[in-house]
């Protein structure tokens, strides 16, 4: 799963760098399933008043679930969605993206989010494969 590049975009790319705005809107349009994740869980984290937010909703489908790994993945992708809602993202298993106020890094919800210990104990099963 690549992102969809519009000529203009790339022939900006060559000639030197873009906007995280342009970036993102590419990531948006080429990822809407993940872009849509991250929104929705950055809105909770911001409407609510827990310490962090997250998706427990495995994808839909295949292509959904393509487009979250390829996000999640992506130090590029994932930096400009950080930058973009003013987040930190976390993420577990093939669907539990979390959004953390930017002032949680190094806090010791965010740790124990991030840990080895939680990976471990939020493994199933059904998400072996995922």
């Amino acid at each position: 799963m690549s992102l969809d590049v519009s000529d203009a975009l790339l022939e900006r790319a060559e000639r030197g760098p873009v906007s995280d705005e342009e970036f993102v809107e590419c990531v948006r349009t080429s990822l809407p399933y993940a872009y849509e994740v991250v929104s929705r869980v950055a809105d909770d984290l911001r409407s609510g008043t827990a310490e962090y937010a997250d998706n427990r909703v495995p994808p839909p489908d295949e292509t959904a679930r393509g487009q979250l790994l390829r996000a999640m993945a992506s130090d590029s992708i994932r930096g400009s969605l950080e930058r973009h809602f003013g987040i930190k993202i976390a993420f577990q298993n093939c669907h539990r993206v979390a959004a953390f106020p930017l002032s949680a890094v190094g806090g010791d919800t965010y740790s124990t989010f991030v840990s080895t210990r939680a990976q471990l104990l939020n493994q199933s099963p059904e998400l072996r494969n995922c």
